[in-house]
């Protein structure tokens, strides 16, 4: 599989096995622009893991999206570009006790959890998300915190959030101003555990080792669908 704007004497990047990604993107960029390099070289569009090759930083991919789009095959990803080896899938969206459950399959059709939609409140400008998994406690965001604005989430003592939080929050409050859009970053926790970090809907950062990378996968394709 050859990128655009690659070299002809780069060699193609090897797949990242997905058990082995700590942190990942959804990007089409193989090659960041770099040195002699004007322009990045461009692939397909994959959950990618940044890396080192010959000195330089290349994205390898680790799961790969559709080869070609339809009703059922969006809700899958795969561990290669042609489709042929599937990581995990999604099911119909269920409602339970108010929040809407997609379960999560793996290659054999098996449950190994849940991404969780809660509606807004009225106060609440976006819908929140919670990942299951189980034998661990429910995973939570940071962005249940931010719900009643960045005052309210500090006198509740939302403890160490990250900056971008906070920014985000503010930002989401502003209307008809010239700042330009700012990626919002999250810390998603287990209990007290935190198990993940998230900028925007691309980037992850994966911080628990029990954490299966399917469901952050899975994640991911619903808030980018």
């Amino acid at each position: 599989m050859f990128g655009k704007n690659r070299h002809v004497d780069e060699p193609p990047i090897p797949v990242v096995p997905w058990t082995d990604a700590w942190e990942f993107a959804i990007t089409e960029e193989e090659r960041p622009a770099a040195g002699q390099r004007k322009r990045a070289a461009l692939g397909v569009r994959a959950f990618r893991v940044p890396q080192s090759s010959g000195g330089q930083r290349v994205n390898a991919p680790c799961a790969f999206f559709p080869p070609q789009a339809s009703a059922t095959n969006d809700r899958r990803l795969y561990e290669d570009a042609e489709g042929g080896r599937l990581i995990c899938s999604l099911d119909e969206p269920q409602d339970v006790e108010g929040r809407r459950h997609h379960t999560v399959r793996d290659e054999r059709g098996q449950a190994i959890g849940t991404i969780q939609r809660i509606a807004p409140l009225k106060h609440a400008l976006k819908p929140t998300w919670r990942i299951a998994q189980p034998g661990h406690p429910e995973i939570v965001s940071s962005a249940e915190w931010a719900q009643g604005g960045p005052r309210e989430m500090v006198q509740r003592g939302a403890g160490k959030l990250l900056l971008g939080v906070v920014q985000a929050v503010a930002d989401m409050g502003a209307e008809g101003g010239d700042q330009p859009a700012k990626s919002w970053v999250l810390e998603w926790k287990a209990g007290d555990e935190l198990v993940l970090t998230s900028e925007g809907d691309l980037s992850f950062l994966v911080r628990a080792g029990w954490l299966d990378r399917r469901l952050v996968f899975a994640y991911a394709l619903l808030r980018t669908r």
